[in-house]
């Protein structure tokens, strides 16, 4: 690995963008964070973690006291107009072999397809790669479809499936895995940046081109458990 140093951990500094403001997750955040998550009255939010849902406040809270403390995951608040809307984080965090995913994503319904959700996501993986690290993951539970076309949409490549790779809620859970390597990031950046440029956006804030269509191109691996959509 001539000329490859070892990156740095992430550190709990803020992110800002046009849509998005990613703020290290904090105990300010968590009344904030649980209303709009209560507005998924069904829960289903929640359906593909292995925590939640939170039936109060009080219990939300205590999980947000929990995990902002924590070093890897290292949890963001995904913030737009200034309100908490979200959550994500970067895990399995590997400095040493250059590695690191996204994960523990839970989006309100507010913030669900939405270009800051996408922002947000777009500047976790430019963290990444702009720090030094070879490879951004995603990994999700197999059932999830809207997970693994989120991966998909992005620019991350499909690798397969772990099967019966752990429990989670009392049930099995298959991992469907993605990723994106350092070499494949410039042109996924250039992507997402025309994905985000005002001008792909019409009066009434509808996209003109689908990140999907400019992302395609550049994947490694389509995932066969879409190719129906």
């Amino acid at each position: 690995m001539p000329g490859w140093t070892v990156p740095p951990p992430p550190s709990r500094e803020t992110m800002t963008g046009r849509f998005v403001r990613l703020e290290p997750l904090s105990l300010d955040h968590a009344a904030a964070l649980h209303a709009a998550n209560r507005e998924d009255a069904a829960g289903r939010i929640w359906d593909y973690l292995p925590y939640g849902p939170y039936a109060d406040a009080d219990s939300y809270r205590a999980w947000v006291r929990e995990v902002a403390r924590q070093p890897d995951p290292l949890f963001f608040a995904l913030c737009v107009g200034g309100e908490p809307l979200g959550v994500a984080s970067f895990l399995r965090i590997a400095p040493a072999a250059g590695s690191i995913e996204l994960g523990h994503i839970n989006l309100s319904p507010r913030l669900q397809r939405t270009p800051a959700a996408t922002e947000a996501f777009s500047m976790m993986i430019a963290w990444a790669f702009r720090h030094g690290y070879r490879r951004f993951e995603w990994k999700c539970n197999a059932a999830n479809r809207g997970s693994r076309r989120a991966a998909q949409r992005l620019g991350l490549s499909y690798e397969g499936v772990f099967r019966q790779a752990t429990i989670s809620k009392g049930c099995n859970r298959d991992t469907a895995w993605f990723a994106a390597i350092d070499s494949e990031w410039p042109a996924l950046e250039a992507a997402h940046a025309a994905w985000l440029a005002p001008g792909n956006f019409d009066a009434d804030g509808r996209q003109r081109q689908s990140l999907s269509t400019l992302t395609a191109p550049l994947l490694a691996r389509f995932d066969p458990a879409l190719a129906d959509l």
